[in-house]
This record gives C-alpha cells, sequence and structure tokens, in this order.
C-alpha cells in the first residue's frame, strides 16, 4: 500500500479520538459506581415495611460494587498492556473535555457489533508465541470513505478514525490479575461475610494498576453515556467470542461459516493454503477460527474499542480461563435471580496461540472501504467470510463491489446476518447517508457483480445475548455461500 503522510492537524484528530476511547475505559467503574448509587437512592425512598421486605438488596449493591471492580481491574490490565501508536501527550487541550454527544456508532439491539469504519493498523499473532506483532500500514490518500467527505472535526473525533498509525501499536508487555483486596469500611454483617468469602473489599480493584497513558485528565473527563455503553458492550463481546457460555452462539453462527469453508476448500495443507478476509472481525475468534482450519486468514477491524481488547486477548494470554469478568450486571431488567445477573464468566475458553492457527494470521485495522480499495487488493483473496457485517455499510452496493473486487474469479462469498442497517435512525441537519434495501435487493446486487448462489438458508440467532436473561432478541439471519463468476464479474468492470 502507498504511503500515507499526516498532516499535524489530522495527527491530533486521531490522537483526540484515541484519547476519548481510552477515556471511556478508564472510566467504567467512576460511571458503573453511578448507576449503584442510583439503585440505592431508589432503594431508600421506599417506606419502611417495604425496605425490610427488600433488605438483601443492601448486600446485592455491595456484590455489584465488587463485579465492578473486577471488571476494571481486567480492564485497567488491558490498557497497561496497550501502546498508543501516538504519543498521548501531545495535543491535549481543553477541546479534549467537549465531547458529542453523538456518535455514529450504531448497535444491533443491545450491543454493537462493528462497521467498517476507521484505524489503519495491521497484527499477526505468531504461531510460536503469544505475541500479537503490530504492523501498520498506511492508506492511500484517494482511497474511498463511507458517508459524506463534508465531514467536520467533531464528526472525524466522534468515529474514532484512527487512520494511518505509524508506530507499533502492540508489544510483549506482561500483565498480572492478581489485586491484593481486603474487607473494610462500612458495612453491614452480611456484606463482610460476603467480603470475607470472596477475599474481597468495597474498594477499587484498580488502585495499583494506572496505564502509563492514561493520565490524570482521563480520569476526570466527563465521558459520555454512549461512550460508556460501548465499553459494556465489549464486556458482553468478550462472552460471545471468548467464554464458553458463547459457543452456543458461536455454533449458530460461526459454525456453518467454517463448515462451508471446510467444505469447499478440502485441500488446505498445500504450499499455498487458501486466503480468507474476515470484515468487520470484532474481538477476532471468528478470524482464528478460519485460520486454525488451515486458511491464511485476515480479521479487518475498524473499532480501537474493539482492537485494544482483542489485541490483549491475543497477545496477552498465558492460559485458558485466565481472566473473570461480570458481563451481566450491567441491567437490572428480565433477571431470573440476583446470582444469575451476578454471576462470572472466566476467558477465553482456549489459549490463542495454541489454536493451532495457520502462519499469516493477521488483524488490519481500518476502514473496509479505504483499505479494500487499493489496487493491490483486485483479486487477493480466495474466500470473503461476512458476519453480522454488510448492514454495518453507509452504502451496501460499495461493499458488495469491493467483495467482488478482492476475490479472485471462482472465489467465494459466505454471509450470515440481518440487515439492521447501522446509520438507518441517522437524523439531524448532517445526517449520514444510509442505504437500506431489502434482502431481494441485497442479493440482486451480489448478481449485478457477478455472484451466483450457491447455498441459501435462513438461520435463527442471537447477538450477545444473556442465556439466563427473561428476554433474548433472535434474528432470522440471512445465509449464504455465492461464487464469482468470472465471465459475469469481467463484464461489470468499468473499461
Amino acid at each position: 500500500m502507498s504511503e500515507r503522510r499526516y498532516t499535524e492537524q489530522e495527527e491530533a484528530l486521531e490522537i483526540k479520538s484515541l484519547r476519548r476511547i481510552i477515556a471511556a475505559y478508564a472510566n467504567y467503574q467512576d460511571a458503573a459506581e453511578r448507576d449503584v448509587k442510583r439503585y440505592e437512592r431508589s432503594f431508600k425512598m421506599l417506606p419502611p415495611a417495604h425496605k425490610e421486605l427488600l433488605f438483601h438488596l443492601g448486600l446485592k449493591y455491595q456484590r455489584l460494587r465488587w463485579c465492578i471492580s473486577m471488571n476494571a481491574a481486567f480492564i485497567m490490565n488491558m490498557l497497561e498492556a496497550f501502546e498508543p501508536p501516538f504519543d498521548m501527550s501531545q495535543y491535549v487541550d481543553v477541546g479534549d473535555h467537549d465531547h458529542p454527544s453523538h456518535m455514529h456508532d450504531h448497535s444491533h439491539v443491545d450491543c454493537t457489533h462493528s462497521s467498517g469504519r476507521g484505524d489503519c493498523s495491521t497484527v499477526s499473532l505468531s504461531r510460536s508465541n503469544s505475541l500479537l506483532d503490530e504492523q501498520h500500514e498506511n492508506l492511500n490518500e484517494d482511497a474511498k470513505t463511507h458517508g459524506s467527505s463534508r465531514e467536520t472535526d467533531n464528526q472525524k473525533d466522534e468515529e474514532d478514525h484512527m487512520a494511518g498509525c505509524s508506530q507499533p501499536v502492540g508489544s510483549n508487555l506482561g500483565t498480572s490479575q492478581g489485586v491484593d483486596l481486603s474487607c473494610n469500611g462500612d458495612t453491614d454483617a452480611s456484606t463482610a461475610a460476603y467480603c470475607q468469602d470472596k477475599d474481597v473489599s468495597e474498594s477499587s480493584a484498580v488502585d495499583n494498576v494506572t496505564p502509563r497513558h492514561c493520565t490524570g485528565s482521563l480520569f476526570k473527563l466527563n465521558v459520555p453515556p454512549i461512550d460508556v455503553d460501548k465499553v459494556r458492550c465489549i464486556v458482553r463481546n468478550i462472552v460471545r467470542d471468548w467464554a464458553e457460555e458463547g459457543q452456543k452462539e458461536r455454533d449458530e453462527c460461526y459454525k456453518p461459516i467454517l463448515e462451508e469453508l471446510n467444505r469447499l476448500f478440502p485441500n488446505r495443507r498445500d504450499e499455498r493454503p487458501p486466503s480468507c478476509l474476515v470484515p468487520g472481525a470484532g474481538l477476532g475468534r471468528l478470524a482464528l477460527e478460519i485460520s486454525s482450519l488451515g486458511f491464511v486468514s485476515q480479521g479487518n477491524e475498524f473499532s480501537y474499542y474493539m482492537l485494544i481488547c482483542s489485541s490483549f486477548i491475543l497477545n496477552h494470554t498465558q492460559e485458558a480461563n485466565e481472566w473473570t469478568i461480570y458481563p451481566w450486571i450491567h441491567s437490572n431488567c428480565n433477571s431470573l435471580s440476583d446470582n444469575d445477573q451476578l454471576r462470572p464468566v472466566s476467558f477465553p475458553d482456549i489459549h490463542p496461540s495454541s489454536a493451532g492457527i495457520t502462519e499469516g494470521f493477521s488483524m488490519c485495522a481500518g476502514d473496509f472501504v479505504e483499505v479494500y480499495s487499493e489496487e493491490s487488493q483486485e483479486s487477493a483473496w480466495d474466500a470473503v467470510v461476512t458476519c453480522f457485517f454488510l448492514d454495518t455499510a453507509h452504502n451496501i452496493v460499495e461493499y458488495i463491489e469491493i467483495i467482488s473486487k478482492i476475490l479472485k474469479d471462482g472465489g467465494i462469498w459466505i454471509n450470515l446476518g440481518p440487515l439492521l442497517y447501522h446509520f438507518a435512525d441517522s437524523y439531524g441537519p448532517d445526517d449520514d447517508m444510509s442505504i437500506e434495501l431489502s434482502l431481494e435487493d441485497v442479493k440482486k446486487v451480489a448478481y449485478h457483480y457477478g455472484f451466483v448462489m450457491e447455498v441459501e438458508k435462513m438461520i435463527e440467532t442471537t447477538y450477545t445475548a444473556n442465556i439466563k436473561a427473561m428476554m433474548q432478541n433472535r434474528y432470522r439471519a440471512a445465509f449464504w455461500t455465492m461464487r464469482k463468476n468470472a465471465s459475469r464479474s469481467k463484464a461489470q468492470r468499468p473499461r
């Protein structure tokens, strides 16, 4: 890819954007504590007789605080391991505190699945150890972008646009989950007993873990609620991709894709294994599973919320089930019991470096349209896998056109997902473009760009669902395998 040099103003915007993301992670515990205080205020409003009936809620709130502190301990260890691609001490000004109230990172009902916007880096996982070596590649200055080109500086800040990183993002840093805690403070007998049983306290589990790039100002920022929600979504995405509890969802979403790849590429032990691209790779599990099948697999992800977490899991995991989080604590709705809401989830369920990955496994952090519109990507891939990705587009036609362009003649496109268009609800004077097609029209566009349908069905599945909740949102996701027809695809190319 051609080298892309950035102006001082562009670099300042990139640093400001990344600082905002780090601030959202760093302020996770404070935001969660505000929720607990709100619960306590409501409890205090109850009549005495009702308080007596619900006396156990006091203990629940203390347990919530402990679960929050454990999540925060993981987050701070993750941030400690993260090597920013920029000198984060640069461009510190009062503007960093002026967070816009809206960010264009739409979600699938209750949790984000990643769109193809943003950061530019390439990361690869070596088969010999757990180090995720991140090597950045620069974008072409004239590459296409999603949506309007008339973005304001604030909009660019909002969209976590980290394109053009010029320094390594990751390094082999050791982390430690061990945080010594002891019970103290004013607690009732039952709370103290719980603390003693868990060897924890109400105090923060992150007091001794302060990432070197997290300055005091980052902890004092007024982080917008939407940023906090993104951090909580990452916690739930960890369950989907890296916990045993997420296996059912992975079987629904990933297993049909892996079975198709296994069927269509039976000979993968040649000197040149087939290549597969996974846009919208999220926390990287599907791309890793494809690599473990014997493919040269590359995940593409835009969001540094996702990339910071996936890099940590791939880089710094020493063993399976090394970490424990409490992903379901942020909603009191539809819980069968307090114990269900406060249950722990250990991860990762496998040690990534011991998963038998194929040499060449990588994660490319960047805008899907920008990165893969490059001339060097034309006819570069044997397969493209899109899972909960197509509807993240501003212009889904552009996505399909690029998928056709980057596939070799006869190449395979496997898709699974709904059509919950992420920008469908963008209102205001600077509305984002959003082309929202029916499934029938999506397939017509695919046929136009030279694809031939080979397998088609609907699959029922969830996305980051709490398996023990009283409500779960299910999708009837479209699943297909299409093949790029050589003669038809050539006919569609501009002369």
